[in-house]
């Protein structure tokens, strides 16, 4: 997840964001079988769950997500500066990863509670340059019991500079024992947005992806990498229950180039999964863990 506003200002490297932790915000929302129907259709699941089954993990993610009109929308297609996340002047924010704990399943056709707190906010400076990191904790609930806790991480950081070389990539690691081919399309990067009501441009304009944000093209959406590593760790446990999930984004992946989901048994963790999505040229675009027990 990626802002740009109208620039930096000394206000980032002089405020202490602080203040913010413990702000609080309350969102309600319908697990809705036709919403489930059409994610399941846009991951091209035959499988889809009906009223009364079980959420699947990250699925939740296309919901809570504010309907904002147009007009409070900024150039990138993202909401304004300010409401309840700290208003920081930086240009990109970034999903950068988060951690879950499932202790029960939302309910398809249930109504759901996500109850969200702000519980850390840090400055740094280093060679990327001024970063601001914001954790809000999300504690979901469903028939009146706590499903999900949900940790996100978000990063503020500065404008990528036009011509300016990538970052050196991180290779992903070897020893797979179960890989998937993913190849994505704008369709597919067109429907996620619609159905998180996520209006980022650099997932569906290319020109603005390419001459604002200098990316080489559309960008896959980190939530939906982090779903598809968990479609794909659920299915290589079919008969056990989803504890623990972590990921973190390395990298950005393209809609013109394919990629492949990986997994292998953790060496310090039987019972849990090392997941990670490697790109086309082999580096590291997300890092994950999925712990199950049966």
């Amino acid at each position: 997840m990626n802002e740009i506003a109208t620039g930096a200002t000394a206000e980032t490297s002089t405020r202490d964001w602080r203040e913010w932790v413990g702000r609080e915000e309350m969102v309600c929302d319908l697990i809705s079988p036709e919403r489930v129907a059409a994610l399941a259709a846009t991951l091209d699941l035959d499988d889809t769950p009906g009223r009364g089954d079980a959420l699947p993990p990250g699925w939740h993610w296309i919901f809570f997500n504010p309907f904002m009109p147009r007009r409070a929308l900024g150039p990138d297609g993202h909401p304004k500066r300010g409401g309840f996340l700290p208003p920081v002047t930086l240009p990109r924010r970034m999903w950068a990863g988060g951690r879950l704990a499932c202790a029960g399943s939302l309910i398809v056709g249930a109504e759901a509670v996500r109850k969200s707190t702000i519980s850390r906010v840090e400055t740094k400076s280093g060679r990327a340059g001024q970063l601001v990191f914001v954790t809000v904790t999300h504690h979901f609930f469903c028939d009146g019991k706590e499903c999900v806790t949900e940790e996100q991480d978000i990063v503020y950081r500065g404008s990528a500079a036009p011509g300016g070389l990538p970052p050196t990539p991180t290779h992903a690691p070897d020893g797979a024992q179960w890989t998937e081919r993913v190849e994505p399309d704008t369709t597919l990067l067109f429907r996620y947005s619609a159905l998180t009501f996520n209006g980022h441009r650099i997932h569906y304009d290319q020109h603005y992806a390419q001459r604002e944000e200098h990316y080489p093209d559309l960008v896959v959406h980190g939530p939906l990498t982090a779903t598809l590593l968990l479609n794909f760790a659920t299915r290589l446990r079919r008969k056990a229950r989803l504890e623990q999930f972590e990921f973190r984004g390395v990298s950005p992946l393209f809609v013109s180039s394919a990629f492949t989901l990986e997994a292998k048994i953790s060496e310090n963790d039987l019972e849990a999964l090392d997941l990670w999505a490697r790109g086309p040229s082999g580096e590291l675009a997300m890092r994950a863990s999925a712990r199950f027990s049966l």
